[in-house]
């Protein structure tokens, strides 16, 4: 490690060739890879949610891929707690880390902290979920907007999980979410010299790698991994259970869609969350990033490029 950043942060939309350009920053620096995909962190599905594959990760050591049972609610508080270790880990083992994914959340977990929210005890989670059994998620938005108009207007109306989490926050201290916000715990990287990139694909050939990406994910065998995660009969709530092509791939398995189908689904929401990737960095993510096609990235790795704080 040359000592002139304390680590590289590479996000950007999913297919956009992030996990190729970590291992090769990894291997012109003798890194380590640091994922921060919040599906990706899950063990059950390697192949669907693109974790780099056996020969990938035996080119450079790789960290915090596929760690997370299924059945855990992995949230972010957890990641900084693991990614904490992770970065600290590198350090003292002399290697640079190469922080790579696209989960906004993670990234600004890591470089500005985590708001203090008071955690939610079980019983209000559980009264907050049965109160919305059956109802579609913009209603229940609407409803978050009547109480919380603030921090309803920075969630999607379909974003069920955050959401819900928002009703129970407000339900368990009485407060919107957004009054904790103010208050944040340092992340591990706050106030320390990263280099961050963000790819910036053009989008017509994002789309066509994601359909691409898919059909080859199902020729490896992916619905045989959804079928065994089926199997578990998890609540289809969690996380896992909501990763990109797992719900249409479920109901094909169920009789309720054509395989055609369910893939065709699972391309179309895979595009879409592409697509809020791109919107939330542009909104959310500040100055610090540097936006690059694909191509320069790649291309500034052996340049040097990415080895100065930016």
């Amino acid at each position: 490690m040359d000592g002139r950043v304390r680590a590289i942060l590479i996000a950007g939309p999913t297919a956009s060739g992030k996990s190729a350009l970590a291992l090769a920053l990894a291997r012109r620096h003798g890194g380590t890879v640091i994922n921060a995909d919040s599906m990706q962190v899950y063990r059950d599905l390697r192949l669907l949610t693109a974790r780099p594959a056996p020969d990938e990760e035996a080119r450079a050591p790789h960290r915090l891929y596929g760690t997370v049972d299924g059945a855990v609610n992995f949230s972010v508080g957890h990641y900084l707690a693991e990614a904490g270790a992770a970065l600290r880990e590198a350090w003292a083992a002399g290697s640079l880390p190469i922080v790579v994914g696209g989960t906004g959340l993670y990234f600004t977990g890591l470089t500005e902290g985590l708001s203090e929210i008071p955690p939610v005890s079980e019983a209000v989670r559980a009264e907050v979920r049965a109160e919305a059994e059956g109802r579609a998620t913009p209603d229940l938005h609407a409803a978050l907007a009547g109480r919380d108009p603030e921090g309803a207007a920075r969630l999607d109306p379909n974003d069920r999980l955050r959401v819900l989490r928002a009703l129970e926050v407000l339900a368990a201290t009485g407060r919107p979410i957004a009054a904790f916000h103010a208050a944040r715990r340092p992340g591990p990287l706050t106030g320390l010299p990263c280099t961050r990139l963000f790819l910036t694909p053009d989008r017509e050939t994002l789309r066509a790698r994601i359909d691409a990406r898919f059909l080859a994910m199902m020729a490896a065998g992916a619905l045989d991994e959804v079928r065994a995660l089926a199997a578990r009969g998890l609540d289809p709530m969690l996380p896992v259970m909501r990763a990109h092509g797992v719900p249409g791939l479920i109901a094909h398995l169920r009789g309720a869609l054509s395989g055609d189908e369910a893939v065709a689904r699972g391309q179309a929401d895979t595009r879409r969350y592409a697509k809020r990737q791109v919107t939330w960095f542009r909104h959310q993510a500040g100055p610090d990033w540097t936006w690059v096609t694909p191509e320069a990235a790649m291309a500034g790795v052996a340049a040097g490029l990415w080895d100065r704080p930016r």
